[in-house]
């Protein structure tokens, strides 16, 4: 049974539909992601959710109270910016306690709420530092942890790595994760970083220009999207056209030219037909590489290669077009030479056919 309902949500600002008939359900417990290019309706979509703006047509519903009216105070969630919004002038125990005061607790139990809130985020002793002496990483922790104290029913993460560097973020995201599993609590996350949503989610909500594209688990989302947009938005395909030659029951033969291949059958295909596919790089397999029994293989040329440190990445000529590979950068593996003619191949069943 779902936790958190959206249903038909929809949001304008002036002439700008910002969220359009938005319908989610999430599960309670679930690392649910909102993912999507900047201005695609998630952070709107997040707002609505914490009751800071308002739809303009749609409901929400929470542990199955209808809310959309409530103010954000009624709706006990927790929400943490991108930006923290620390208190500068009050050290790291006052800006923990700060909420429990506005709700009047008594002093020792604030003492012991934040002791533990302090310990849950790995930051006992913290307690008297300010601000300008945490790192980007303490901060987010410090932020989480004056939100967890309040025992929020659904936690709102919007954007929370996105002013870390690369390494930093890359720590964090695990130990949000982490956390989140160990507390069991509700978390919905809004990110335009793919990696993240792969990473951090249970499942996934793919958002373009205010609507929801694709719903599913991270691996549903990457090795089955449900169009070019989700294709080229989440990890790197090649896309190449080719024709329907021959439908098989489950599956069909594809042409590039006068080479044949394989792939599954997608509803609504018919021979002739000219469909647009997709290939990751990690799915193609190298020349020499052995490939399982059954695969497609087809004759490449290797126009040029870039060494990526834990990988070398190839561009390959199918017959005039491009197609993108990707090997492993071990002492064992040489480097194909600039012109080579070389063999591919992948599993059929790795050929994504896009329908739009």
């Amino acid at each position: 049974m779902s936790y958190v309902e959206l249903r038909n949500l929809s949001k304008r600002y002036g002439q700008t539909l910002a969220v359009d008939d938005v319908s989610l359900l999430i599960q309670k417990g679930e690392f649910f992601s909102l993912l999507g290019p900047s201005g695609c309706g998630k952070s709107s979509t997040l707002r609505m959710i914490a009751g800071f703006v308002n739809p303009d047509a749609g409901d929400i519903e929470i542990g199955g109270e209808l809310v959309t009216q409530l103010p954000p105070e009624r709706r006990r969630l927790g929400i943490v910016f991108q930006n923290y919004a620390i208190f500068p002038h009050m050290h790291v125990y006052d800006n923990i306690a700060f909420g429990l005061r506005m709700r009047k607790v008594s002093k020792d139990e604030i003492g012991k709420r934040v002791s533990a809130a302090l310990e849950q985020v790995g930051l006992s002793g913290y307690e008297t530092r300010y601000q300008r002496q945490l790192s980007g990483g303490e901060q987010q922790r410090v932020a989480l942890a004056r939100v967890l104290i309040t025992q929020p029913s659904i936690l709102l993460l919007d954007e929370p790595l996105s002013a870390l560097d690369k390494m930093l973020r890359e720590e964090m995201k695990y130990w949000i994760k982490d956390l989140q599993h160990e507390l069991g609590i509700t978390t919905i996350y809004v990110t335009h970083d793919q990696s993240e949503a792969l990473t951090m989610s249970d499942r996934i909500a793919v958002m373009n220009r205010g609507r929801v594209i694709q719903v599913g688990s991270p691996d549903d989302i990457y090795e089955r999207p449900v169009n070019r947009f989700v294709t080229d938005f989440i990890g790197e395909s090649s896309i190449l056209v080719a024709r329907v030659a021959r439908l098989n029951g489950a599956s069909c033969t594809l042409a590039i030219g006068d080479r044949m291949f394989q792939a599954p059958l997608r509803e609504g295909l018919a021979v002739d037909n000219e469909v647009s596919l997709a290939l990751r790089p990690e799915q193609i397999l190298l020349d020499n590489e052995a490939g399982a029994p059954g695969a497609n293989e087809l004759k490449a040329r290797v126009i040029d290669s870039t060494y990526q440190g834990s990988i070398i990445r190839y561009r390959l000529d199918l017959g005039g077009q491009t197609v993108v590979a990707e090997r492993p950068n071990r002492a064992d593996v040489g480097v194909l030479n600039t012109g080579s003619e070389i063999t591919i191949s992948w599993k059929p069943e790795a050929t994504e056919i896009l329908l739009d």
